[in-house]
């Protein structure tokens, strides 16, 4: 059965082309009503039809509402100026809906209608240093949307495009050949080694200042392009080191990326000539200033990008050295990916600043026919966290924010709250739950946050028990639990049970409707890859309850009245958890 958004919004259409067969399809564009005193839904499309068709918009909602059939799921639907059509659901298929949910263990959330294979590239650091906050968006949004994209079923491969090649791993190989030159031993090589990072800088300061390194440095990038045995020995070796740190980070962060997701630049390396060739034999490389370049043009011939200058603005594939930038790799993961993986779509979970690259990578990809028409490439774009000073977030001391430390001051800051709040915890529960509160409040904090925007990063506000915040909506989904320890019940046994739900008081209503949204959230959470959409539903379900608890007693209520609330009780807290599941997020049982 279709959720509600969605089963109104098919009837709508319906309806529209019922009433006005000959007019051009438009969308129903049915939304959740934002005031429950117009009703639970409005379908807008009556006022876009009406401006396409030059008539009154009320008149040509009417004529749509003589066609539409809701009978069941809706009492009769009404007509608002200028030409909205609004529907209140009906209480009794509210609770059949609602005993559905109860005895489905996807909480009514339908499998995709035709399952497609995913593609999402997230996470994606560079190597050799450590991972820092800069890391953090692309990784969490990009993990909640793959979490969700399975749920719904389609195929979902995780691609975990690590910046393992190029420059910065000549200029680690020239410093190291440097120190074993001037030490056979390898022992002041090992030492160094040990810590990666202080390495790296070592290795950009000689960059940065010896004309004569930065060379070598450029040369043993092709050296590792060309296959040189001693310097892919060494890059292994600095690989192997920052993997490792990589995926210490990602457990305590809680992802799903193992060592098969992992596909680095480096993999692409043996197919950069063949994307070369390929560019060449269609005719669509250039050579401009001793470098092979793609001028992008549209079907009139004028080019699609331009420089500050007002010059066309190629794509770069080739440097005048031969070695092959970002363009050249992105490329050949994006055939691969289209022709290997089969993917029917392609995600790019990458900092909005670089929107200019993506659009000119998938313009080229196009004209080359490395992704077909019917592939989707999409990059969803995020903004920056900020500090309180409004700029990219940074240490006191003006350094980067390595993520490490910060899940480390998350974790103990929420340890604190919760010794402060839960005193007579056992220890390893406190730690526990310091685990969970602490890791969500940092993944919340930015996934509540539309993703297109820059949003200011505060340790307070996202460790508050009040509003929308990890710690919230976890002590909302402890507060249910708490019910059934305090009354003794259990809710596992009776979930089989598919009978409808009754929900006569307002708060139980309220409550339900709320519920049966979330198979209509996640939709919408998926429209337009925007996590924030499924966090705002969660805590518009975590009010609703708390309304239906302050005004209906549970344990306190008798026979059928409190075994139905009962349900309603259990119902909300698999939502959340499912919903916070989705979002990368941990629940615990009390807090």
């Amino acid at each position: 059965m279709p959720n509600l958004r969605r089963f109104f919004d098919e009837k709508v259409t319906e309806a529209m082309r019922a009433a006005y067969p000959g007019a051009p399809t438009t969308s129903a564009l049915v939304t959740s009503s934002v005031n429950p005193r117009f009703g639970d839904y409005q379908a807008n499309g009556a006022m876009s039809l009406a401006k396409l068709l030059g008539r009154n918009p009320s008149e040509v909602a009417k004529n749509i509402l003589a066609h539409l059939n809701v009978t069941g799921e809706a009492q009769t639907p009404q007509v608002a100026a200028p030409g909205f059509i609004n529907f209140r659901l009906n209480p009794e298929r509210v609770s059949v809906r609602l005993g559905e949910a109860y005895a489905d263990p996807r909480l009514g959330a339908e499998p995709a209608a035709v399952p497609e294979t995913v593609v999402v590239d997230y996470s994606g650091p560079n190597l050799v240093k450590e991972m820092h906050v800069g890391h953090l968006r692309s990784t969490i949004i990009g993990d909640a949307l793959a979490r969700m994209l399975d749920f719904v079923g389609h195929r979902v491969i995780r691609q975990n495009h690590m910046g393992d090649w190029g420059t910065q791993f000549g200029m680690l190989v020239a410093y190291l050949k440097e120190l074993l030159m001037n030490d056979p031993t390898g022992l002041q090589a090992d030492a160094k080694l040990a810590d990666l990072e202080d390495f790296y800088r070592q290795a950009r300061a000689r960059f940065d200042s010896d004309p004569a390194f930065a060379d070598a440095s450029r040369d043993e990038v092709v050296m590792l392009q060309q296959g040189d045995t001693a310097s892919l020995d060494m890059w292994h070796r600095f690989r192997e080191i920052s993997i490792l740190h990589c995926k210490h980070v990602y457990g305590r962060l809680g992802l799903g990326l193992t060592d098969a997701d992992i596909r680095g630049e480096s993999a692409y390396n043996d197919d950069l000539p063949k994307v070369v060739e390929e560019l060449d034999r269609q005719e669509i490389r250039t050579k401009s200033n001793d470098a092979q370049c793609v001028f992008l043009n549209d079907d009139d011939g004028k080019p699609m990008f331009l420089a500050k200058d007002g010059s066309p603005l190629p794509l770069i594939v080739q440097k005048s050295d031969e070695g092959y930038l970002y363009a050249t790799t992105d490329l050949a993961a994006i055939r691969y990916r289209v022709s290997q993986l089969h993917a029917n779509r392609i995600l790019y979970v990458v900092d909005a600043r670089q929107s200019l690259h993506f659009q000119m990578l998938f313009a080229c990809a196009r004209k080359a026919g490395f992704a077909p028409p019917d592939a989707a490439l999409v990059h969803v774009a995020f903004g920056t966290m900020m500090g309180p000073d409004g700029r990219p977030f940074k240490t006191r001391e003006g350094g980067t924010v390595k993520l490490m430390d910060l899940l480390d001051e998350a974790e103990k800051r929420a340890y604190e709250l919760v010794s402060a709040k839960s005193p007579d915890l056992p220890e390893t529960e406190k730690r526990d739950i310091a685990h969970k509160v602490g890791i969500g409040a940092v993944k919340y904090a930015d996934l509540a946050q539309s993703r297109t925007s820059d949003y200011v990063f505060s340790w307070d506000k996202m460790l508050s028990l009040d509003g929308n915040t990890a710690p919230y909506m976890q002590y909302a989904y402890a507060r249910v639990r708490s019910i059934f320890r305090k009354g003794g019940h259990e809710a596992e046994g009776h979930r089989g049970d598919a009978a409808p739900i009754p929900v006569d008081a307002p708060a139980e209503l309220a409550l339900a409707k709320m519920i049966l949204r979330f198979p209509e959230a996640l939709d919408r959470t998926l429209e337009d890859y925007r996590p924030n959409v499924l966090a705002a539903y969660l805590y518009d379900l975590a009010q609703a309850f708390t309304a239906f608890y302050d005004a209906c007693p549970v344990i306190q209520s008798q026979g059928p009245t409190r075994a139905n609330r009962l349900k309603l009780c259990d119902l909300t807290a698999r939502v959340i958890a499912r919903g916070l599941g989705l979002l990368g997020i941990e629940t615990a049982e009390r807090m």
